[in-house]
């Protein structure tokens, strides 16, 4: 199987270097629109055919492979059936952007404390939510923050449009942050992003490459965290899964793909070298 040449020369470069020292190597995967496809209901999100199998693969070739998703670790776990990968020891979990994660040695998922100020604003959005009028409109609960979807709306981005400051202004009154995304506007705490638990797997593992794979706003601080790391000194690879809803992220990728198909044919083309 070829596999694809990033078209920047650092990322070329993080390639290599995973290719080379594999044992050296973390990669890191968001979940929704990379390893599954982008649904309506956030509850009927199931990965791509194949891909599970092909992560678990990987896991026994390189040094970490890890999932970091804005999601809760216990809704990845059912919803991708990744009973069999959560109990490898090179394979991690991160949720709620960091705040939740899933050790493989207990077997449990490890969280932060609840941040007070989501009960605050959870209790002030239906009012608001009626208030703005946009009929569809769902709220997601993870217990540690809160996210508005408006996918299902009748029509989605104008309910994006008008919900994105209202939002942020509950967001500022509850000293939360406002986290817009694919035609979703989470409430959640300042200061917890992707970027800082890519950091922190590589600083676990001692990495001395990584490459990152997403395709929302949010993955922007992971793309933000391998640059940094490539300045000093650890090779790098920032993958994009091609989105039209998302343009920042794909022109900040060394590599874009065609979404979860695309990943996982990168991923089976690296387990190929890899072997």
């Amino acid at each position: 199987m070829v596999l694809r040449t990033p078209e920047s020369a650092a990322g070329a470069a993080g390639l290599t270097a995973i290719l080379d020292r594999p044992q050296e190597a973390s990669l890191a995967f968001d979940f929704d629109g990379v390893l599954s496809p982008i649904v309506a209901d956030p509850l009927l999100s199931r990965p791509y055919p194949g891909v599970v199998a092909a992560l678990g693969r990987l896991a026994e070739l390189v040094g970490s492979v890890s999932i970091i998703t804005g999601r809760p670790v216990a809704d990845v776990l059912r919803l991708g059936d990744l009973g069999g990968l959560a109990a490898l020891e090179h394979f991690s979990i991160f949720g709620l952007y960091g705040m939740q994660r899933w050790d493989p040695a207990g077997r449990a998922v490890v969280s932060e404390p609840v941040p007070a100020g989501v009960a605050g604003a959870r209790a002030e959005l239906p009012a608001l939510l009626e208030a703005v009028g946009e009929p569809g409109v769902t709220v997601e609960d993870k217990a540690m923050s809160v996210a508005v979807h408006t996918r299902r709306a009748d029509d989605p981005h104008r309910a994006f449009a008008a919900l994105r400051a209202p939002l942020r202004e509950l967001a500022g009154r509850h000293e939360l942050a406002l986290e817009p995304g694919r035609m979703v506007l989470e409430l959640r705490p300042p200061g917890v992003d992707k970027g800082q638990a890519l950091r922190a797997i590589v600083e676990r593992h001692g990495a001395r490459s990584v490459a990152y794979f997403g395709d929302d706003l949010g993955d922007l601080a992971a793309f933000d965290a391998v640059e940094r790391l490539r300045e000093a000194g650890t090779a790098g690879l920032k993958v994009c899964s091609g989105s039209d809803e998302v343009p920042q992220l794909a022109a900040r990728a060394d590599l874009i793909v065609d979404g979860p198909p695309g990943v996982l044919e990168f991923v089976e083309g690296l387990n190929e070298h890899l072997k």
